[in-house]
């Protein structure tokens, strides 16, 4: 594969590729320890302006039920009412608003998250990892990014005190995404 290095020469729409990209998260968990986990199902589109990233724009919609922390009792409690709810609330939403880049191969995404039926501003900081044509003649671009975000702005307040103190769940909760996008005829 031979990558592009400049984002400025690519202009397009991308589907993300779930195959090859991960959504996930981090939380902090009895005070002492960190509970990774991700969204298995999921979609996403790009569109990038290389020539004015501030007109490029970004989608995903995620199936709550999808969620895997690697503890089937553990996801089965974060899918219920005291979480997620996903019964009613089947998907969390981002929409993009603004694009800007920062220099160099960093870029922020900010945007409209969605989850229980709640709208808040999130903002994504990315770095643009390059582009390739696959093997497959599959034109690729790829990003890493990070978010943090507090899940009770999002009503996400389910919680248990512990007797030495703190709390049985962090109320930061890490995002992390890995994206491979793919380019569109």
């Amino acid at each position: 594969m031979t990558a592009t290095a400049d984002l400025s020469t690519l202009t397009g729409d991308y589907t993300v590729d779930p195959a090859h990209t991960t959504i996930g998260f981090t939380a902090r968990h009895a005070m002492v320890t960190n509970v990774k986990g991700k969204f298995l199902d999921f979609t996403g589109t790009l569109h990038l302006d290389g020539a004015d990233p501030s007109r490029s724009t970004a989608s995903l919609d995620i199936t709550m039920d999808s969620i895997d922390t690697g503890s089937p009792d553990r996801d089965g409690h974060l899918r219920s009412a005291d979480f997620f709810n996903t019964g009613e609330h089947p998907t969390m939403t981002f929409r993009s608003t603004k694009a800007e880049s920062l220099g160099g191969d960093d870029y922020r995404i900010t945007g409209d998250l969605s989850i229980l039926g709640t709208t808040r501003p999130l903002t994504i900081d990315l770095e643009y990892y390059g582009a390739a044509k696959d093997p497959f003649g599959n034109e690729r671009v790829g990003f890493e990014g990070k978010a943090e975000i507090k899940r009770s702005e999002w009503g996400l307040t389910w919680n248990a005190a512990l007797e030495t103190g703190g709390v049985l769940v962090s109320d930061k909760i890490k995002l992390n995404f890995d994206i491979s996008a793919i380019r569109q005829a």
